[in-house]
Protein backbone atom coordinates (compact mmCIF):
# COMPACT_ATOMS: atom_id res chain seq x y z
CA UNK A 1 0.00 0.00 0.00
CA UNK A 2 2.80 2.42 0.93
CA UNK A 3 4.56 1.73 -2.39
CA UNK A 4 1.39 2.44 -4.37
CA UNK A 5 0.72 5.60 -2.39
CA UNK A 6 4.28 6.84 -2.91
CA UNK A 7 4.10 6.01 -6.63
CA UNK A 8 0.81 7.88 -7.07
CA UNK A 9 2.17 10.80 -5.04
CA UNK A 10 5.24 11.07 -7.30
CA UNK A 11 3.04 10.92 -10.40
CA UNK A 12 0.87 13.75 -9.06
CA UNK A 13 3.98 15.89 -8.39
CA UNK A 14 5.31 15.21 -11.90
CA UNK A 15 1.90 16.05 -13.40
CA UNK A 16 1.69 19.25 -11.38
CA UNK A 17 5.21 20.28 -12.44
CA UNK A 18 4.37 19.63 -16.08
CA UNK A 19 1.17 21.71 -15.86
CA UNK A 20 3.04 24.50 -14.09
CA UNK A 21 5.82 24.54 -16.73
CA UNK A 22 3.23 24.61 -19.49
CA UNK A 23 1.53 27.56 -17.81
CA UNK A 24 4.86 29.42 -17.52
CA UNK A 25 5.60 28.71 -21.20
CA UNK A 26 2.18 30.10 -22.09
CA UNK A 27 2.83 33.28 -20.10
CA UNK A 28 6.23 33.62 -21.75
CA UNK A 29 4.70 33.28 -25.22
CA UNK A 30 2.13 35.94 -24.36
CA UNK A 31 4.98 38.39 -23.77
CA UNK A 32 6.60 37.71 -27.15
CA UNK A 33 5.94 39.88 -30.19
CA UNK A 34 6.51 38.33 -33.60
CA UNK A 35 7.57 40.54 -36.50
CA UNK A 36 8.10 40.08 -40.21
CA UNK A 37 11.00 42.36 -41.31
CA UNK A 38 8.98 43.70 -44.23
CA UNK A 39 6.20 44.85 -41.89
CA UNK A 40 8.27 47.48 -40.03
CA UNK A 41 10.47 50.36 -41.10
CA UNK A 42 14.15 49.75 -41.76
CA UNK A 43 15.03 52.20 -38.97
CA UNK A 44 12.97 50.24 -36.43
CA UNK A 45 14.37 46.91 -37.62
CA UNK A 46 17.86 48.39 -37.41
CA UNK A 47 17.19 49.32 -33.78
CA UNK A 48 15.97 45.82 -32.90
CA UNK A 49 19.01 44.19 -34.54
CA UNK A 50 21.57 46.44 -32.87
CA UNK A 51 19.79 46.38 -29.53
CA UNK A 52 19.64 42.60 -29.32
CA UNK A 53 22.80 41.39 -31.09
CA UNK A 54 25.24 42.80 -28.55
CA UNK A 55 27.88 43.40 -27.39
CA UNK A 56 29.56 43.85 -30.77
CA UNK A 57 33.31 44.48 -31.17
CA UNK A 58 34.34 47.67 -32.95
CA UNK A 59 36.48 47.88 -36.08
CA UNK A 60 38.13 51.30 -36.02
CA UNK A 61 39.01 51.42 -39.70
CA UNK A 62 41.55 53.76 -41.27
CA UNK A 63 41.55 54.06 -45.07
CA UNK A 64 42.74 56.48 -47.75
CA UNK A 65 40.94 57.88 -50.79
CA UNK A 66 42.21 58.23 -54.35
CA UNK A 67 43.92 61.51 -53.48
CA UNK A 68 45.67 60.12 -50.42
CA UNK A 69 43.32 61.73 -47.88
CA UNK A 70 43.01 59.74 -44.67
CA UNK A 71 39.67 58.62 -43.21
CA UNK A 72 39.03 57.06 -39.81
CA UNK A 73 35.68 55.61 -38.77
CA UNK A 74 34.27 52.98 -36.36
CA UNK A 75 32.03 50.04 -37.36
CA UNK A 76 30.36 47.57 -35.01
CA UNK A 77 29.34 45.11 -37.72
CA UNK A 78 32.68 43.35 -37.23
CA UNK A 79 34.37 40.11 -36.21
CA UNK A 80 37.17 37.61 -36.90
CA UNK A 81 36.24 34.65 -39.13
CA UNK A 82 39.44 32.69 -39.81
CA UNK A 83 42.96 32.24 -38.43
CA UNK A 84 44.54 30.48 -41.40
CA UNK A 85 44.35 32.67 -43.39
CA UNK A 86 43.70 35.41 -40.81
CA UNK A 87 40.43 36.98 -41.97
CA UNK A 88 38.51 39.89 -40.43
CA UNK A 89 35.19 41.12 -41.83
CA UNK A 90 33.46 44.42 -41.18
CA UNK A 91 30.49 46.01 -42.88
CA UNK A 92 29.88 49.71 -43.61
CA UNK A 93 26.13 49.77 -44.19
CA UNK A 94 24.37 52.21 -46.47
CA UNK A 95 22.81 55.00 -44.41
CA UNK A 96 19.21 54.23 -43.50
CA UNK A 97 17.99 57.82 -43.71
CA UNK A 98 19.12 58.65 -47.27
CA UNK A 99 20.72 55.51 -48.76
CA UNK A 100 24.15 57.15 -49.14
CA UNK A 101 27.43 55.26 -48.71
CA UNK A 102 30.20 55.98 -46.23
CA UNK A 103 33.66 57.26 -47.08
CA UNK A 104 35.26 54.05 -45.79
CA UNK A 105 33.40 51.94 -48.34
CA UNK A 106 34.17 54.39 -51.14
CA UNK A 107 37.85 54.34 -50.18
CA UNK A 108 38.33 50.56 -50.07
CA UNK A 109 36.57 50.16 -53.40
CA UNK A 110 39.41 52.21 -54.91
CA UNK A 111 42.32 51.36 -52.58
CA UNK A 112 41.94 47.82 -51.29
CA UNK A 113 43.81 48.33 -48.04
CA UNK A 114 42.67 49.09 -44.50
CA UNK A 115 43.99 49.16 -40.95
CA UNK A 116 41.60 47.85 -38.31
CA UNK A 117 42.39 49.31 -34.90
CA UNK A 118 40.95 47.87 -31.69
CA UNK A 119 39.20 50.39 -29.41
CA UNK A 120 40.03 50.45 -25.70
CA UNK A 121 38.09 52.35 -23.05
CA UNK A 122 40.78 55.03 -22.81
CA UNK A 123 39.96 56.19 -26.35
CA UNK A 124 36.20 55.64 -26.55
CA UNK A 125 35.14 59.31 -26.42
CA UNK A 126 37.59 60.22 -29.18
CA UNK A 127 36.42 57.23 -31.22
CA UNK A 128 32.83 58.36 -30.82
CA UNK A 129 33.75 61.87 -31.96
CA UNK A 130 35.42 60.43 -35.08
CA UNK A 131 32.09 58.88 -36.11
CA UNK A 132 30.82 62.40 -36.79
CA UNK A 133 29.98 62.72 -40.47
CA UNK A 134 32.68 65.20 -41.43
CA UNK A 135 32.97 66.13 -45.09
CA UNK A 136 35.04 64.06 -47.49
CA UNK A 137 38.71 64.93 -47.21
CA UNK A 138 38.52 65.88 -43.50
CA UNK A 139 41.05 63.87 -41.49
CA UNK A 140 39.30 62.28 -38.49
CA UNK A 141 42.70 61.59 -36.89
CA UNK A 142 43.04 65.35 -36.44
CA UNK A 143 39.39 66.01 -35.51
CA UNK A 144 39.39 63.27 -32.85
CA UNK A 145 42.92 63.97 -31.61
CA UNK A 146 44.50 60.64 -32.56
CA UNK A 147 48.11 60.10 -33.63
CA UNK A 148 48.90 58.72 -37.08
CA UNK A 149 51.59 56.03 -37.30
CA UNK A 150 52.86 54.81 -40.66
CA UNK A 151 51.96 51.22 -41.47
CA UNK A 152 54.57 48.75 -42.72
CA UNK A 153 52.78 46.95 -45.54
CA UNK A 154 49.71 49.05 -46.39
CA UNK A 155 49.15 52.73 -47.16
CA UNK A 156 46.54 53.71 -44.49
CA UNK A 157 48.09 54.78 -41.16
CA UNK A 158 47.58 53.10 -37.81
CA UNK A 159 46.11 54.67 -34.64
CA UNK A 160 48.96 54.96 -32.13
CA UNK A 161 46.54 55.02 -29.17
CA UNK A 162 44.98 51.67 -30.16
CA UNK A 163 46.38 48.67 -28.21
CA UNK A 164 46.11 46.30 -31.21
CA UNK A 165 46.31 47.24 -34.89
CA UNK A 166 45.79 45.00 -37.93
CA UNK A 167 47.22 45.96 -41.30
CA UNK A 168 44.96 44.34 -43.91
CA UNK A 169 44.59 43.75 -47.63
CA UNK A 170 40.99 43.72 -48.84
CA UNK A 171 40.32 40.39 -50.56
CA UNK A 172 36.69 40.92 -51.51
CA UNK A 173 33.76 43.29 -51.04
CA UNK A 174 30.29 41.73 -51.07
CA UNK A 175 27.34 44.07 -51.58
CA UNK A 176 24.32 42.79 -49.65
CA UNK A 177 21.76 45.18 -51.13
CA UNK A 178 21.18 48.55 -52.72
CA UNK A 179 18.67 50.12 -50.31
CA UNK A 180 19.26 52.10 -47.12
CA UNK A 181 20.53 49.84 -44.34
CA UNK A 182 22.14 47.31 -46.69
CA UNK A 183 25.57 46.12 -45.61
CA UNK A 184 28.76 45.70 -47.57
CA UNK A 185 30.99 42.89 -46.31
CA UNK A 186 34.63 43.93 -46.51
CA UNK A 187 36.67 40.74 -46.27
CA UNK A 188 40.14 41.64 -45.00
CA UNK A 189 43.24 39.48 -44.76
CA UNK A 190 45.64 40.46 -41.99
CA UNK A 191 49.16 40.94 -43.37
CA UNK A 192 50.71 42.33 -40.19
CA UNK A 193 49.56 42.98 -36.64
CA UNK A 194 50.92 45.28 -33.92
CA UNK A 195 50.30 44.67 -30.21
CA UNK A 196 51.10 46.98 -27.33
CA UNK A 197 53.12 44.90 -24.83
CA UNK A 198 51.23 46.52 -21.95
CA UNK A 199 48.13 44.43 -22.75
CA UNK A 200 50.00 41.09 -22.60
CA UNK A 201 50.11 38.77 -19.58
CA UNK A 202 53.21 36.97 -18.29
CA UNK A 203 52.72 34.21 -20.90
CA UNK A 204 52.63 36.68 -23.78
CA UNK A 205 48.89 36.30 -24.30
CA UNK A 206 46.44 39.21 -24.53
CA UNK A 207 44.94 39.89 -21.12
CA UNK A 208 41.29 40.94 -21.63
CA UNK A 209 41.34 43.10 -18.49
CA UNK A 210 44.48 44.95 -19.57
CA UNK A 211 43.10 45.31 -23.11
CA UNK A 212 39.88 46.81 -21.70
CA UNK A 213 38.26 46.61 -25.13
CA UNK A 214 35.04 48.46 -25.80
CA UNK A 215 32.03 46.84 -27.46
CA UNK A 216 28.85 48.35 -28.89
CA UNK A 217 25.39 47.88 -27.43
CA UNK A 218 22.12 49.43 -28.61
CA UNK A 219 21.38 53.16 -28.54
CA UNK A 220 24.06 55.18 -26.74
CA UNK A 221 25.28 52.21 -24.73
CA UNK A 222 28.67 50.50 -24.77
CA UNK A 223 30.30 47.69 -22.80
CA UNK A 224 33.83 47.38 -21.48
CA UNK A 225 35.85 44.46 -20.12
CA UNK A 226 36.38 45.87 -16.62
CA UNK A 227 33.13 47.46 -15.49
CA UNK A 228 30.26 46.52 -17.78
CA UNK A 229 27.90 48.95 -19.50
CA UNK A 230 28.30 52.70 -19.81
CA UNK A 231 26.76 55.45 -21.95
CA UNK A 232 28.36 57.75 -24.53
CA UNK A 233 26.11 60.43 -26.07
CA UNK A 234 26.07 60.35 -29.87
CA UNK A 235 28.18 62.99 -31.65
CA UNK A 236 26.37 66.16 -32.70
CA UNK A 237 24.61 65.95 -36.06
CA UNK A 238 25.74 69.55 -36.55
CA UNK A 239 29.41 68.40 -36.29
CA UNK A 240 31.58 68.79 -33.22
CA UNK A 241 34.42 71.31 -33.42
CA UNK A 242 37.00 68.55 -33.02
CA UNK A 243 40.07 68.22 -30.82
CA UNK A 244 42.14 70.17 -33.34
CA UNK A 245 39.96 73.25 -32.67
CA UNK A 246 40.42 73.19 -28.87
CA UNK A 247 42.52 75.95 -27.29
CA UNK A 248 46.18 74.97 -27.00
CA UNK A 249 46.07 75.13 -23.18
CA UNK A 250 43.30 72.51 -23.20
CA UNK A 251 44.67 70.35 -26.00
CA UNK A 252 48.11 70.12 -24.36
CA UNK A 253 46.85 69.61 -20.81
CA UNK A 254 48.83 67.20 -18.63
CA UNK A 255 45.64 66.39 -16.67
CA UNK A 256 42.90 66.00 -19.26
CA UNK A 257 42.82 62.60 -20.97
CA UNK A 258 41.94 61.69 -24.53
CA UNK A 259 38.42 60.85 -23.40
CA UNK A 260 38.18 64.27 -21.71
CA UNK A 261 39.29 66.05 -24.89
CA UNK A 262 36.81 64.00 -26.94
CA UNK A 263 33.95 65.20 -24.74
CA UNK A 264 35.09 68.83 -24.81
CA UNK A 265 35.43 68.70 -28.60
CA UNK A 266 31.91 67.34 -29.12
CA UNK A 267 30.34 70.81 -29.05
CA UNK A 268 29.02 72.81 -31.97
CA UNK A 269 31.10 75.84 -31.04
CA UNK A 270 33.27 77.07 -28.21
CA UNK A 271 31.10 78.47 -25.37
CA UNK A 272 32.36 82.02 -25.94
CA UNK A 273 32.64 83.80 -29.26
CA UNK A 274 35.83 85.56 -28.20
CA UNK A 275 38.13 83.71 -25.85
CA UNK A 276 40.50 86.03 -24.03
CA UNK A 277 41.58 83.59 -21.29
CA UNK A 278 42.00 79.81 -20.98
CA UNK A 279 42.85 78.50 -17.53
CA UNK A 280 45.84 76.14 -17.64
CA UNK A 281 46.27 75.45 -13.93
CA UNK A 282 46.28 71.81 -12.83
CA UNK A 283 43.73 72.48 -10.09
CA UNK A 284 41.19 73.89 -12.55
CA UNK A 285 41.84 71.09 -15.04
CA UNK A 286 41.22 68.51 -12.31
CA UNK A 287 37.95 70.21 -11.38
CA UNK A 288 36.95 70.32 -15.06
CA UNK A 289 37.80 66.64 -15.39
CA UNK A 290 35.52 65.87 -12.45
CA UNK A 291 32.69 67.74 -14.19
CA UNK A 292 33.32 65.71 -17.36
CA UNK A 293 33.14 62.45 -15.40
CA UNK A 294 29.74 63.63 -14.20
CA UNK A 295 28.72 64.38 -17.79
CA UNK A 296 28.64 68.16 -17.26
CA UNK A 297 30.48 69.35 -20.37
CA UNK A 298 29.16 72.93 -20.20
CA UNK A 299 30.28 73.33 -16.58
CA UNK A 300 33.70 71.94 -17.46
CA UNK A 301 34.02 74.58 -20.18
CA UNK A 302 32.97 77.30 -17.74
CA UNK A 303 35.83 76.31 -15.45
CA UNK A 304 38.37 76.14 -18.25
CA UNK A 305 37.45 79.57 -19.57
CA UNK A 306 37.30 81.24 -16.16
CA UNK A 307 40.12 83.44 -14.93
CA UNK A 308 39.08 83.07 -11.30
Amino acid sequence: MSFRFKYKGNMLILLFNQIFRTFLDYLHLQRMISILPQDISTAKLHGYLLGSIAPRPIAFASTIDEDGNVNLSPFSFFNVFSANPPILIFSPARRVRDNTTKHTLENVLKNKEVVINIVSYDMVQQMSLSSTEYAKGINEFEKAGFTEVASSLVAPPRVLESPVQFECKVNEIIELGTEGGAGNLIICEVVKLHIDESVLDEDGKIDPVKLDAVARMGGNWYNRSKEGMFEVPKPLSTLGIGVDALPREVRQSTILTGNDLGMLANVEALPKEEISFVNATEEIHKLAQKKLLEGNVSEAWELLLSDS
